[in-house]
């Protein structure tokens, strides 16, 4: 039988994640390792220097295993302790609250960072994320319609990658839905954007004085944005962005064009 691990930075009580799972469960035997509180902009961070832990949890009626970790617990704890070291045949990610658009989201996000972690093991994996409306309070009833819209396109990302498997040179997918997401909003395959945010550190004050810092961002101007990369496709657009990546970020450089660095390292030791 096919086995989906599924897994999110949310945490394992979140709409998105068990959106995802209602409109996957017919896909397989989907397993829920979830981290037990949220976990965002975790990256690829391995817990080392404390012990995991992981508790059987109910919800709705469905259970989950919660992990005292971050994503990338989840899918090494989900594939060698809970599924005993039989690998998935993929992992999901998501449906995340909250955008991962462009390079600068990608290598902050636990909830990509849970499918990065699975390609590194060889694993086909996809990553789903729903944007929120900038500045504006989200109305549960709302969130809870739209993790469903999106979650039915999800289905058929997920049902295509268990049919066909991932295309030669792609590792994982990295999805992102405008938050006017429908199951009829159009699709397109994109390419990833270089950076969303302009960051912005603020300086504050505790009551003995001594200064703390909060650090954030401000999203950039839409016209920013080029078009055919994926913040292009979700904000201006509006539509359904798929980008297709791989973990090997190496440059196709010329390897030449680093002669005059190996010859100045040579000339230092001779």
């Amino acid at each position: 039988m096919t086995t989906i691990l599924l897994t999110n930075d949310d945490g394992v009580r979140r709409l998105g994640l068990w959106a995802l799972h209602d409109a996957i469960e017919e896909l397989g035997d989907v397993v829920v390792v979830a981290p037990e509180s949220v976990m965002s902009a975790t990256g690829m961070s391995l817990t080392f220097h404390k012990a995991l832990r992981i508790k059987r949890v109910v919800i709705d009626g469905r259970g989950a295993f919660a992990v005292s970790g971050t994503p990338a617990d989840c899918v090494s704890l989900g594939i060698h302790k809970i599924l005993a070291g039989k690998r998935p045949d993929l992992v999901v990610s998501g449906i995340n609250e909250g955008d991962n658009t462009t390079a600068q989201a990608i290598y902050a996000s636990g909830t990509v960072a849970a499918a990065i972690h699975a390609a590194i093991l060889k694993i086909p994996a996809a990553a789903f994320s729903l944007t929120l409306p900038e500045n504006e309070k989200t109305r549960r009833e709302e969130l809870r319609y739209r993790m469903r819209e999106a979650a039915h396109i999800c289905r058929e990302i997920i049902a295509w990658i268990l049919d066909e498997g991932l295309p030669d040179g792609v590792d994982y997918l990295n999805v992102n839905f405008p938050y006017t997401v429908t199951r009829d909003t159009p699709v397109k395959i994109t390419r990833l954007g270089s950076f969303r945010y302009e960051d912005y550190v603020i300086e504050r004050r505790d009551p003995r004085g001594r200064p703390y810092y909060w650090q954030w961002g401000k999203q950039r101007p839409l016209d920013g944005f080029q078009p055919g990369t994926d913040a292009y496709t979700v904000f201006v657009e509006r539509q359904v962005s798929v980008s297709p990546l791989r973990v090997d970020t190496s440059a196709n450089v010329d390897t030449e064009s680093f002669s005059p660095l190996l010859q100045r390292i040579r000339g230092r030791k001779d």
